[in-house]
């Protein structure tokens, strides 16, 4: 569909090396995307840039540290410098630390919410002013089911996923007049790096993730290519401050 194309438009992903964040890439280069591709790990980065270059995209990679506000600054100028707009921000890099809630120290607090929350902000902020040259844009926030529920081991994570969806919201409401859009995806349980990991530290999760999907299976970061080409392209002109789960239907049940 021609409102679906992205030829033309440029996205940057923060995370975008893999998992959720290489997914979202991924239909954003099927949809004709330029992209820039954001992490911490070079490798990572080359290898993800190279996926996507075999898909048809021109593609940057940025090796940066989100939770600082020059890196932040630094990849949207190099992403205008290479590519001389931007029109898509995909805020998606992330981390957990799992504990129970009396065992974070203040070191394990900051470094969730600086690396989920405060990135996303930042880059947000960062964005802004060649969203605003181009007359236009999209930002697309990666939140969690968490933003609906608690978890023991994950409070710092739930903290810093409510707090995107409720930064979202704002956002949405304050850019409207300057036609950008914001909207925040609600990832179930995704079979990633860090959820593999989750696997390990948590017993029993994958039987009850299993058992509350009505999908019947673990997400797989394919599963948000779909939501990424229409919250980038004009098909979502009048869609902001929306958040939307995509999680196989875990958040439908009581």
């Amino acid at each position: 569909m021609q409102m679906m194309d992205l030829t033309g438009r440029v996205a940057l992903v923060t995370g975008g090396n893999s998992g959720i964040g290489l997914g979202m890439a991924r239909g954003l280069a099927r949809a004709g995307a330029k992209l820039a591709i954001a992490g911490r790990n070079s490798a990572k980065n080359e290898a993800a840039a190279r996926e996507l270059q075999g898909l048809g995209a021109e593609v940057l990679s940025l090796k940066a540290d989100i939770t600082q506000e020059k890196d932040c600054q630094m990849i949207v100028h190099s992403t205008l410098a290479r590519f001389a707009r931007l029109d898509i921000l995909v805020n998606n890099a992330g981390t957990n630390i799992r504990k129970q809630p009396q065992d974070y120290g203040l070191d394990d607090w900051k470094t969730v919410l600086d690396t989920n929350l405060t990135s996303a902000f930042l880059c947000s902020k960062a964005a802004y002013p060649a969203m605003l040259a181009a007359g236009g844009g999209k930002v697309i926030n990666t939140g969690s089911m968490m933003s609906i529920f608690g978890a023991s081991f994950a409070m710092p994570y739930s903290a810093s996923k409510g707090g995107i969806v409720q930064m979202s919201k704002s956002l949405a409401t304050a850019w409207a007049k300057d036609n950008i859009q914001v909207n925040a995806v609600l990832p179930g349980w995704i079979d990633t790096d860090l959820t593999r990991a989750a696997r390990k530290e948590v017993d029993g999760l994958h039987e009850r993730v299993l058992a509350r999907t009505p999908a019947g299976r673990w997400g797989d970061p394919a599963d948000f290519e779909g939501i990424a080409i229409f919250l980038a392209s004009s098909a979502s002109d009048f869609v902001t401050g929306a958040v939307i789960p995509v999680d196989g239907g875990f958040s439908s049940q009581a």
